[in-house]
């Protein structure tokens, strides 16, 4: 079997032309599917980078709510609610909104601005520069440090600007684990400082901040806030629900699953007659195997190998190149969003495999209807 392995490679490889072509379009296939792939994660893990960012074990919020962007302000008895429920250890407000900074030059920059609990500070961000006592200062601000910070002109410990019509200073440069989705950049003060300068409807709390005393009470916390009218998810129960709305109520999940399929469509058709052209051309070759004493299942066996090499080469060959295309995106362009994924890679792996099966069905077929004595007599 070892030798029909051997030879099955020698004929492949033997037709460079057709080889090269079966490579190319295997190869193109795999690096658009797992490119739209990774966009998609990518864009999926930005739009959650608040939450994650934040780091809450539970999030309180309108059942309205499909992401941190789109918040509706809550009734501060929710925020007494949530603390008076048993099991609960500690429940803090958030405050989520849009202003705009002026620059230096005269022009103005969107920015994100999350008022942190006044007496907590919980969800505050790891500071590079500065400490975090210093967001009580008159006009504090915290920036953070992500692929948007250049759009503030790279503001510095100390730096003034004005937001919205109010004075604000700079008073330290914070790390995030997630820059967000749509390049805005994002600064941190306190809660009553970000009401006070973003002007807002008669409700102010975006969202409730709890933690836990124990997994064991989520579930009887969820229910309770449930009775109330209001939603507590638990951080990964909010990440997916931010996921799912991104994949299902907007035109992003569809236009990416139909990129997907077009690219599994290249693929499919390029191998499959590639391949097909490539047995036809060395039926003779086959036929001769099979007049030999070659056997049904061995001939079956060297389509095998050839289609299951070929494709594992150009899965290899494309994800290779996807990656280094991401990666060289990235270093030029840092608000990028991609991410390589398992989830990714095995579902590219997975149509490569029905790539391999189909273009080994149809030139299987071809092969197993020669007969030797057509070969000879030709």
């Amino acid at each position: 079997m070892l030798g029909i392995f051997k030879l099955a490679l020698k004929l492949l490889m033997n037709d460079k032309g057709k080889f090269s072509a079966l490579l190319m379009g295997i190869t193109f296939a795999v690096f658009l599917m797992v490119m739209m792939m990774s966009m998609f994660s990518g864009i999926l893990l930005r739009a959650s980078s608040s939450v994650e960012n934040v780091g809450a074990k539970i999030w309180i919020l309108d059942p309205a709510v499909n992401n941190v962007s789109s918040s509706i302000p809550m009734p501060n008895y929710v925020l007494d609610f949530a603390k008076s429920i048993n099991g609960v250890k500690h429940a803090e407000p958030i405050y989520f909104g849009g202003a705009m900074v002026k620059l230096g030059d005269g022009t103005y920059q969107g920015v994100n601005v999350i008022g942190l609990d006044d007496t907590t500070l919980y969800g505050r961000p790891f500071l590079l520069e500065g400490k975090i006592e210093d967001i009580y200062a008159e006009n504090g601000f915290i920036v953070v440090k992500d692929a948007e910070y250049e759009k503030l002109e790279n503001p510095k410990m100390s730096a003034e600007f004005e937001i919205n019509d109010h004075r604000g200073r700079i008073v330290g440069i914070a790390k995030v684990p997630q820059s967000g989705l749509f390049g805005v950049p994002t600064l941190y003060t306190t809660y009553n400082r970000a009401i006070t300068y973003i002007p807002s409807s008669r409700f102010t709390l975006s969202f409730v901040l709890l933690e836990p005393k124990s997994v064991k009470d989520i579930p009887y916390i969820q229910s309770q806030i449930k009775g109330l009218g209001y939603e507590a998810l638990t951080r990964e129960q909010f990440i997916q629900k931010i996921s799912n709305f991104y994949k299902f109520k907007t035109g992003m999940g569809m236009n990416v699953l139909i990129m997907t399929i077009i690219s599994f469509i290249v693929g499919l058709s390029i191998s499959g007659q590639t391949f097909y052209s490539f047995v036809v051309e060395n039926l003779d070759k086959f036929g001769a195997l099979k007049a030999i004493g070659a056997k049904g299942r061995e001939l079956v066996m060297m389509i095998m190998v050839q289609c299951t090499f070929t494709c594992l080469i150009g899965y290899g060959l494309g994800v290779g190149l996807a990656t280094s295309a991401m990666i060289l995106a990235k270093l030029r362009m840092p608000d990028y969003a991609a991410q390589v994924t398992n989830t990714n890679l095995s579902l590219a792996f997975l149509l490569v495999v029905i790539i391999a099966v189909f273009s080994s069905y149809i030139s299987i077929r071809k092969v197993l209807e020669i007969q030797p004595f057509d070969i000879f007599r030709g």
